[in-house]
């Protein structure tokens, strides 16, 4: 029995908007589409949104348990930082516990923290691919 309240999907706090998880879903989807090359496919079944740039993965979002989560690349000593710094980071789901992390629903957790991580995950993938199949420098803008 889950005795929690609903959280409301957008509350505005001095960081942006604070977020329940269709909140992460919503603004994480946003930003994930706005990077050049990236496509949304469903190789997991239709309840696993998985983007890809270039084939790579740069961004997942599903539900655990009924837990919604985003999960993200980052770099293994951010991944470290990120899970120290905030309570809603943890190991990412099914992933390379080095070099992913999940972001479940959290009262701190804004709008422009899922916008920069998703943003760097993008990047990381980038960078590593072969500098032609780049769709963009991994060190300019979106």
């Amino acid at each position: 029995m889950n005795l929690r309240r609903p959280e409301v999907e957008l509350l505005t706090t001095k960081w942006g908007a604070m977020l329940d998880g269709s909140g992460i879903y919503k603004v994480a989807r946003q930003r994930a589409e706005e990077m050049f090359g990236s496509q949304v496919l469903h190789p997991f079944g239709p309840d696993w949104d998985v983007f890809k740039v270039r084939g790579k993965i740069f961004l997942l979002l599903t539900a655990v348990t009924g837990q919604q989560q985003m999960i993200i690349k980052a770099e293994p000593e951010d991944c470290q930082a990120l899970q120290q710094q905030y309570p809603f980071i943890a190991p990412g789901y099914h992933m390379n516990k080095r070099h992913w992390v999940s972001v479940y629903p959290h009262a701190e957790l804004h709008q422009q923290l899922i916008e920069e991580l998703v943003t760097d995950s993008y990047r990381l993938v980038v960078e590593k691919l072969p500098r032609r199949q780049r769709p963009i420098e991994p060190s300019s803008g979106h």
